[in-house]
């Protein structure tokens, strides 16, 4: 926190869009003599991105009918990126169909133990330039990725869903495309909020709290049932000023590489987010008891994020900081139904709430309370 006297400055206007600049307006002059954006900056207000209904006849069905055939035939191969430079190791892994597991849909290098702690140091390299970035230059990277899954990615993504992770049109239209979409652009709109929480100021003082990102890197650990949540994890911190280290699950590698395409075209830095398909285990192993572990943010199982807690407190010692856990695990999702619901509507709501997707997502209903009057009804 700092107190300076407040003292009014000069205004300037100058234009300004959603598109990362070459160089961020804060930190360097663009040629008009200013070196500094003079104004305040609003987001775009954040809305829910509509779901589209992929009718019959309609473009978003051609079109994602088109990418299933196109991917279908494709068999790609996919590499680690570590600050920014794809690695190959020649110790494969595939992604196949769910539906179909001789349908081999893409093979994907493994990290070794060297590449973990390449993954940290190049994840240290950029977190300097990274921090530095004024938050609305931060910012416009992902309202643009936003924009790209919105206009022109959302069918690549969406089929990157439903062959690797063997989602319908809807449950991936819902997922990989809106959810992703609305983190992406509300994320930004939560982190003007935090960061217009300032303290009081007396008299004569100007009082401001500068919101610094965590030191180190954050490890993000992504699970197989939401590609939105796969896109999540590794991107709040980052949107904060932090660099990742992105460990994505083998069972959802498809979809994974496709949403760090999107963020590469949206202008992320190399080394911002490094990017490590492998055996978990090991590359936990690596990352958990790495001196500079500031963060975990984690979605998977109860067990799995357990132990990991375990691992971080019993290394408590060797960390420069006290690392932030964010987990989250499984759910207990329930149906309350009033007396006046529609029993045929209630029945269909039952059903799809606990097995679409086959049940496999923590929102999946688990538990239903009815009325007495409405048992026979239902059962």
């Amino acid at each position: 926190m700092s107190a300076a006297p407040a003292v009014p400055a000069a205004a300037n206007t100058r234009a300004t869009n959603t598109n990362p600049p070459a160089t961020p307006t804060d930190r360097v002059a663009d040629g008009t003599g200013l070196t500094a954006f003079a104004g305040v900056r609003h987001v775009p207000t954040p809305v829910n991105e509509p779901v589209k209904s992929y009718a019959p006849g309609s473009p978003e069905r051609k079109a994602l009918k088109e990418r299933l055939a196109s991917m279908s035939a494709e068999r790609i191969e996919i590499p680690l990126v570590i600050g920014g430079k794809e690695i190959r190791t020649g110790d494969l892994g595939q992604a196949v169909m769910p539906h179909a597991h001789q349908h081999v849909l893409a093979d994907f290098h493994k990290a070794k133990r060297e590449h973990v702690t390449q993954a940290i140091d190049a994840a240290a390299k950029a977190h300097r330039e990274w921090a530095a970035w004024s938050w609305e230059d931060r910012a416009a990277v992902f309202l643009r990725a936003a924009e790209l899954l919105s206009m022109t990615r959302r069918s690549t993504l969406n089929a990157a869903t439903m062959l690797g992770q063997s989602k319908t049109a809807f449950q991936a239209e819902i997922d990989s495309a809106c959810e992703l979409i609305d983190f992406w652009r509300f994320n930004v709109g939560f982190a003007q909020e935090l960061y217009r929480e300032q303290p009081l100021s007396p008299a004569g003082f100007w009082n401001t709290m500068d919101y610094r990102p965590l030191e180190g890197f954050v490890y993000a650990v992504t699970p197989f049932n939401f590609t939105a949540i796969g896109g999540n994890l590794p991107t709040a911190p980052a949107l904060m000023g932090n660099t990742v280290i992105w460990k994505p699950a083998a069972t959802a590698m498809m979809s994974a590489w496709y949403t760090l395409k999107i963020l590469e075209e949206a202008g992320l830095p190399p080394g911002v987010i490094n990017f490590l398909p492998g055996d978990p285990a090991m590359i936990s192993e690596v990352a958990l008891s790495h001196h500079d572990l500031a963060g975990v943010h984690f979605t998977g199982s109860t067990a799995v994020f357990n132990n990991m807690w375990k691992t971080i407190g019993g290394n408590m010692a060797s960390y420069r900081s006290y690392p932030r856990i964010v987990g989250e695990t499984g759910g207990k999702d329930f149906i309350l139904a009033h007396a006046s619901a529609d029993p045929a509507a209630l029945a269909v709501a039952i059903v799809r709430g606990g097995f679409e997707y086959q049940g496999q997502k923590c929102s999946a209903a688990s538990r239903v309370y009815v009325p007495k009057s409405m048992a026979p009804l239902l059962l």
